[in-house]
């Protein structure tokens, strides 16, 4: 049989196995044994070179003639049976039915009580400020009184990236900051997420904390209770009490550790079947933050004059509210992306 010859019943030949092919899978391979690298046509082609100069142009060209023709008998069988595989799917569609609305997520209960805290400081005219995440050792230690030497800082395990570049243990210096470009008064908060070496149910290496500082004329320790007290019972409830506990910090003077009343058992110490509370262990007051008077070498670094201004400042960790809030008893809950735990907060 001559290559011609051979050329033309390609087409009869295919016809007669597409009229066979009811898949895509099997169009697939009618196509590589027709037109692959080693199909049949290929095969007929590997023989041109022994065909005489003078008929190769007329076997060229039915070559491609024949090569254009098989592409569109397979294009028009692809198409069929793509477009019966496509009804087939659309056998069971009722259009008449309600659509289904896709779960698309919610936000973290981090993020949550965040904005929560942050909408409670504007409604009582604080400004939010962001900063950076690694700092300098100026910001993050010696602008709030924690000089090179000062025991505070062991109490920080800070991750250092060089001598003086380090992750930032605090929102504070976003404090130092501000107060370094604004004159006063000035009231702002800083959330954002800081670094410290701790992991355990109640620690992790990375949480966020929101700080805040408040500067004015004539500020006192009882302007500090009364802004903690509304944002202890937005919070919490309208029945949250706080008490003030002495502390330190070397950017505060005085100090003070918050507690509010439990509220898992009205801050009574025990529960209502008479059983101690296991949140507050029989105390009645949960601890939820720091805070004090801002100290005179804080404004002096700043440039306040601290015979003119005085403010109070205070800080909490996000997380620990959020467990306050929520009832969780396990820290690393909030970071194991468990769909089963963070729907039921959603």
């Amino acid at each position: 049989m001559s290559l011609i010859e051979k050329l033309n019943s390609l087409a009869r030949e295919l016809e007669a196995g597409l009229d066979r092919a009811l898949s895509l899978d099997t169009l697939e391979e009618l196509r590589v044994e027709f037109l692959g690298r080693k199909g049949r046509l290929a095969s007929i082609m590997s023989e041109l070179p022994g065909v005489e100069p003078p008929e190769r142009p007329a076997i060229g060209k039915l070559a491609n003639e024949v090569k254009s023709r098989l592409n569109a008998l397979f294009e028009g069988k692809k198409q069929t049976l793509e477009a019966a595989a496509q009804a087939d799917v659309l056998k069971g569609f009722d259009p008449t039915l309600p659509g289904r609305m896709p779960w698309i997520g919610s936000l973290h209960p981090v993020t949550l009580v965040m904005d929560d805290i942050c909408g409670i400081f504007r409604s009582l005219g604080y400004d939010v400020v962001l900063g950076p995440e690694i700092e300098s050792d100026y910001y993050n230690f010696e602008a709030l009184n924690i000089g090179p030497n000062h025991p505070a800082r062991d109490m920080h395990d800070t991750l250092y990236i060089s001598n003086n570049v380090l992750l930032r243990t605090h929102t504070s210096p976003m404090q130092i900051r501000t107060m370094q470009k604004t004159e006063p008064p000035l009231a702002v908060i800083a959330p954002g997420k800081v670094y410290r070496r701790d992991s355990d149910l109640t620690h992790t290496p990375m949480f966020h904390q929101i700080e805040g500082i408040l500067v004015d004329r004539k500020v006192s320790m009882g302007d500090l209770r009364g802004t903690l007290q509304a944002f202890s019972q937005r919070i919490f409830g309208p029945d949250t009490r706080i008490r003030f506990r002495p502390s330190f910090f070397p950017f505060t003077e005085p100090s003070a550790e918050v507690d509010i009343s439990c509220m898992f058992c009205a801050g009574k110490g025990q529960m209502d079947d008479g059983t101690v509370c296991r949140v507050c262990k029989g105390t009645g007051w949960l601890e939820v933050l720091g805070c004090g008077m801002v100290a005179p070498e804080v404004f002096q670094s700043v440039g306040y004059d601290p015979a003119e201004w005085s403010g109070f400042a205070f800080g909490m960790g996000v997380e620990r509210i959020a467990m306050l809030k929520y009832g969780i008893t396990d820290l690393r809950m909030f970071f194991e992306n468990d769909l089963r735990f963070l729907k039921q907060i959603a």
